[in-house]
């Protein structure tokens, strides 16, 4: 069978493909190709503007022609790396040679363009390219391009959506903000709380995450074969290679170069980003779980959709299945992440090849997270609020305003107030408004103190 949407083995490529597709310009195989070809040919930029002798004489004004190699890179591309691939059983020397074998392309090119009459500008380029992956192994290279594309998949596809169900809850927040809920609390009638607060604890717990998220750095692994540029040095002794790296990570590629490493990156600041992924998830698992909730008490009712079938069984039912399905691809997420930031920074000696096919996965737990994201912000964009239900539940639960009574009672120096609201409130008998009434007349304190306790209800006892 050839691979699409019905016969893909992962879900994630397979059945919900409409919602992960923008992730494949990142973390795909044709995706990490191009992010090495990337690498290797800011690189080879890199070191064009150095004070190398060799490649003094390089024409800059081809720089443009170069960076198209990897802006314009296609999917044909990509094969013709694969097909090198298949003779060297080497990736990153695949694209190494790819590379070799464009830059031969502009010099036959440049030829053509001389023999029309243009000798003067014509450069034999190929006597350059053995400076195309000069004095770097191939974990310079990976290690480089691995966090760039989750930097840019992070800003470009992961954030905005992020930032997009944060603002959707802070806008019901705003919309819901003065109406007065019951709580729960160990599932049982607590003080009263309000809808929209509740909401904007969500808001607030995405927004601090994705704070700390945002400050995690994402670092490179730069400096030769076992990280000690021996290659550079042996080559250029005379020029500091580790500031040069440093300068060469974070001005070509936005990244930070990590400045003691064996082979491989160290991978800890990696482990702390998907930990930070990890509890930005766990936050969204926490809101999927209490909607759900509502939904089930009655507080939400869900908009239908023509044509929809909720049960192929129970035709009444409108299932909370968006907020489901945003819990067990959080949950597959999550237990990827644990994996990745538990696996990666642990290796044998200066490097074994372990870390090598879990880094190709990186890509997986984010798709799930766009997944869940995706069906929690559909979710949301099927609620409606059951206001009548939200005030029924508050007012068959008078119980609650004893808090209230029993503060202000110890605020007035009432002999014993909590044990008197202990005394009525765990009697066993329903407590309702008039039963709340009928105590309150009984107490020993002044009228407008009396006052001031039967105008609190579970309405309006909200806080701030």
């Amino acid at each position: 069978m050839e691979l699409n949407s019905l016969t893909a083995i992962s879900p994630v490529d397979g059945r919900y493909r409409s919602k992960t597709e923008p992730l494949d310009q990142y973390f795909s195989e044709y995706a990490l190709i191009r992010y090495r070809v990337r690498v290797e040919i800011e690189y080879f930029i890199f070191l064009c503007e150095l004070p190398l002798p060799q490649l003094a004489d390089f024409p800059q004004d081809i720089f443009p022609q170069l960076r198209a190699i990897y802006e314009n890179f296609s999917e044909k591309d990509a094969a013709r790396v694969k097909e090198i691939e298949s003779v060297t059983n080497h990736d990153v020397k695949a694209v190494e040679y790819f590379i070799k074998e464009q830059i031969d392309n502009l010099t036959a090119s440049q030829r053509v363009s001389s023999e029309a009459g243009d000798a003067s500008q014509m450069k034999n380029l190929s006597a350059y390219k053995e400076f195309i992956h000069f004095g770097l192994t191939s974990q310079d290279i990976n290690n480089t391009a691995t966090p760039l594309s989750i930097q840019e998949a992070l800003h470009e596809v992961f954030l905005p959506l992020a930032l997009n169900l944060m603002e959707q809850l802070e806008a019901f927040a705003e919309e819901w903000k003065e109406i007065p809920m019951l709580a729960k609390t160990h599932g049982q009638p607590a003080s009263p709380t309000r809808l929209g607060k509740e909401f904007m604890v969500f808001a607030y717990r995405l927004r601090q995450q994705l704070e700390l998220l945002n400050r995690t750095p994402i670092t490179a692994k730069f400096g030769g074969a076992t990280g000690n540029f021996n290659a550079h040095h042996v080559a250029y002794p005379d020029l500091n290679w580790r500031e040069l790296g440093t300068d060469f990570v974070r001005k070509h590629l936005g990244l930070e170069r990590e400045l003691w490493t064996t082979q491989i990156s160290n991978y800890d600041n990696l482990a702390a980003l998907f930990d930070a992924l990890r509890r930005i998830s766990t936050v969204i698992i926490d809101l999927d779980r209490d909607i759900w909730q509502y939904i089930s008490m009655g507080y939400f009712r869900q908009k239908v959709k023509a044509g929809e079938v909720g049960s192929s069984a129970m035709p009444h039912k409108v299932n909370p299945i968006d907020f489901e399905n945003s819990e067990g691809n959080l949950g597959m997420a999550n237990a990827i992440f644990d994996h990745l930031s538990q696996k990666l920074p642990v290796s044998r000696l200066q490097r074994d090849l372990t870390d090598s096919t879990v880094l190709r996965n990186v890509g997986v737990p984010i798709g799930h997270m766009v997944i869940a994201i995706q069906s929690t912000l559909k979710g949301l964009g099927k609620l409606l609020l059951n206001e009548a239900a939200i005030r029924a539940d508050l007012e068959q639960n008078w119980a609650v305003v004893a808090e209230a009574i029993q503060t202000i009672l110890r605020r007035e120096g009432y002999p014993n107030p909590y044990e008197a609201l202990k005394q009525l409130t765990r009697t066993g008998a329903a407590i309702s408004h008039d039963s709340i009434a009928e105590f309150i007349e009984t107490l020993n304190v002044a009228e407008p103190i009396k006052a001031e306790l039967r105008a609190i209800t579970p309405i309006n006892y909200t806080g701030m």
